[in-house]
């Protein structure tokens, strides 16, 4: 080979260093044919012009042209051929400052490669996998598929009761009432379907249809435009549901979602799943800091959190009574998974496998002690995007047997043209995200970017997030009672929030029961603040099957009471000496009227 007779660009490095052979490698699985590699111990005689301690210094790319390109720029060059990797060299030639900055930090790296070879180990593994994700793609559009499923499902059997015409709060009267105020801004503040109809019929169908569209998603049929049609559908739920469909989880679903519309079209998309998942996870720790609850500051919540969260599974009980040192221990541990471990979820392969397992354990502990709908699974399917195709075994014989499915789910086989917009949308969510994260923890204000974040908050596409910022340390309930004669009360009992003593906790995710979770909202306040508490009892007073279906037990089964009151208990823990001797799960102490008396007038 001469040094004029070169069909493409020949990389020129080191061939006696491993860091150098470990990177290239790694390039040659970017660029395939469209870059010749040799070391310069086998070529380097025949590029008289370059001597042997250049060469050792930095590597070359020598063009067809005779051109020779050094160091950085050289690296620049042959990624630009890989897909999807030009804008380190676009920006090395146009941006002021990028050119040098780039050569005194491959300096740097270049007189260090002994010690840079050990991190590449220790942060990426040898050999240096390119990153692929059509098998978490694939997987994670399943789950999203059935995680819709169970949404559409646990609303849809309580639509009825909460927003039908004979619910608690109608759809029909929030819309009429936005229109009233908004006028035709109401379209783009309430996004929802229902602006064509707000029958229960339409309700129902939209539900349903939501259904049947998260099953086919559930079985491959994998659609961006069933995807865009799913988070649709949804959004119309969660803006006519109000307060029933106001929960983290049904934010976090709808920026899963959308992002999911673009999955396929470009592997930005990925790293905008890991950036959501990252800001996810931190600002659920940092918000329990700059809350400045003391129960969080001397570790003692967690505890406090197992007997006073809304809706606590039996196993919850049981880890109540273990010693102050567990529960300190376990604060510990949340807060390194919500604070520290969700910068490795931005991090290189090994951090990032070591971010999904701490993740996942927290995950796992959470859905054990605690009944939060869909927000685990959820959780957990985000933390398949920390997973390329190299970790599986054998990738390529899954991806053979899921190609015929899934086509290009996970690729990015689009051309580079199109390409483009991935790469705007995904600049555009960076830019507005970081400051979403940065107005949920600081005073930093940007006029521009508050305009856009109002303008697009309706949609729930770029969401801030932070549970448990305050810990409830006391457990109220409320208890509704009704009568006929005004003496004698007989309590309405729940599916699954605490009531009856005796009754154990229970597993019910991933459904959320919507009316047993809002009561424990209700109940930390006054009805005043939550005046849908008195329409849920003017139901009641009506005997609307709708409500009564919301309930566990009913007391008036033939016809509804006269009267029914509200009051309010405090429950706490039973001890394990009181659970034995009494078989109660709970104990409490009355604390008061939450609502006085009622009756529908005319009685």
């Amino acid at each position: 080979m001469a040094e004029n007779s070169l069909d493409r660009p020949l990389l020129v490095f080191d061939g006696e260093c491993p860091f150098c052979r470990a990177w290239v490698d790694y390039w040659k699985r970017l660029t395939g044919d469209r870059i010749d590699y040799a070391p310069y111990q086998e070529v380097g005689a025949r590029f008289p012009n370059i001597s042997p301690e250049q060469f050792a210094t930095a590597a070359k790319l020598i063009l067809p042209n005779r051109e020779v390109r050094s160091g950085a720029h050289a690296v620049f060059t042959v990624l630009a051929t890989a897909s999807g990797k030009g804008s380190a060299l676009w920006a090395y030639q146009n941006l002021p400052g990028v050119a040098a900055a780039s050569e005194a930090t491959y300096g740097v790296f270049a007189r260090q490669r002994s010690f840079f070879y050990k991190a590449t180990k220790f942060f990426w593994g040898i050999p240096i996998e390119p990153e692929t994700y059509e098998v978490s793609t694939w997987v994670f559009l399943r789950a999203l598929g059935a995680i819709y499923l169970i949404a559409f499902s646990s609303f849809g059997v309580q639509a009825a009761g909460l927003i039908g015409s004979q619910g608690i709060l109608p759809l029909a009267d929030y819309l009429d009432a936005a229109y009233t105020t908004l006028g035709r801004g109401a379209y783009w503040n309430l996004p929802t379907l229902f602006w064509v109809s707000r029958s229960d019929l339409f309700l129902k169908a939209v539900w349903i249809v939501g259904i049947v569209l998260s099953a086919l998603v559930f079985l491959g049929l994998n659609w961006p435009t069933l995807r865009l049609a799913l988070f649709l559908l949804y959004l119309s739920l969660v803006t006519a549901g109000q307060v029933f469909m106001s929960y983290q989880w049904d934010a976090l679903l709808l920026e899963a979602g959308f992002l999911s519309i673009f999955l396929g079209s470009s592997p930005v998309i990925v790293k905008l799943f890991r950036w959501l998942l990252c800001r996810f996870i931190f600002l659920s720790g940092a918000v329990k800091l700059a809350s400045g609850d003391l129960t969080w500051r001397h570790f003692t919540a967690l505890p406090v959190h197992y007997e006073t969260q809304p809706l606590p599974t039996p196993l919850a009980w049981y880890i109540f009574q273990l010693p102050g040192w567990f529960h300190r221990g376990s604060v510990g541990f949340l807060f390194f998974v919500e604070l520290v471990v969700p910068f490795l979820v931005l991090a290189p392969r090994r951090p990032r496998h070591f971010a999904a397992g701490s993740i996942i354990t927290l995950q796992i502990l959470i859905f054990l002690t605690g009944n939060f709908a869909f927000f685990n699974l959820l959780t957990l399917a985000l933390c398949l995007f920390l997973y390329e195709d190299a970790t599986f075994e054998q990738p390529e014989k899954i991806l053979a047997r899921l190609a015929p499915q899934t086509g290009a789910a996970g690729g990015s086989s689009a051309p580079r043209r199109q390409a483009v917009f991935p790469k705007v949308f995904a600049a555009f969510v960076l830019f507005i995200s970081g400051f979403v994260t940065a107005g949920e923890l600081t005073t930093i204000r940007w006029r521009p970017a508050d305009a856009v974040i109002r303008a697009i908050a309706p949609f729930e596409i770029i969401n801030t997030y932070g549970l448990f910022a305050n810990m409830t340390t006391t457990r109220p309930e409320i208890v509704i009672e009704g009568s006929n004669d005004g003496e004698t009360w007989l309590a309405y009992e729940f599916k699954y929030k605490a009531g009856d003593l005796s009754r154990r906790p229970m597993f019910v995710e991933p459904h959320q029961p919507r009316l047993d979770w809002q009561m424990w909202f209700a109940a930390l306040g006054h009805y005043h603040n939550d005046p849908w508490t008195i329409r849920c009892m003017a139901r009641l007073l009506q005997g609307t099957s709708e409500v009564l279906a919301l309930l566990g037990k009913n007391p008036f089964p033939n016809r509804p009471p006269r009267y029914v009151r509200a009051l309010v208990y405090e429950y706490h823990f039973t001890t394990p000496s009181e659970k034995r001797a009494t078989s109660h799960w709970w104990r409490r102490e009355l604390k008061g009227m939450y609502v006085p008396p009622l009756a529908l007038r005319g009685q």
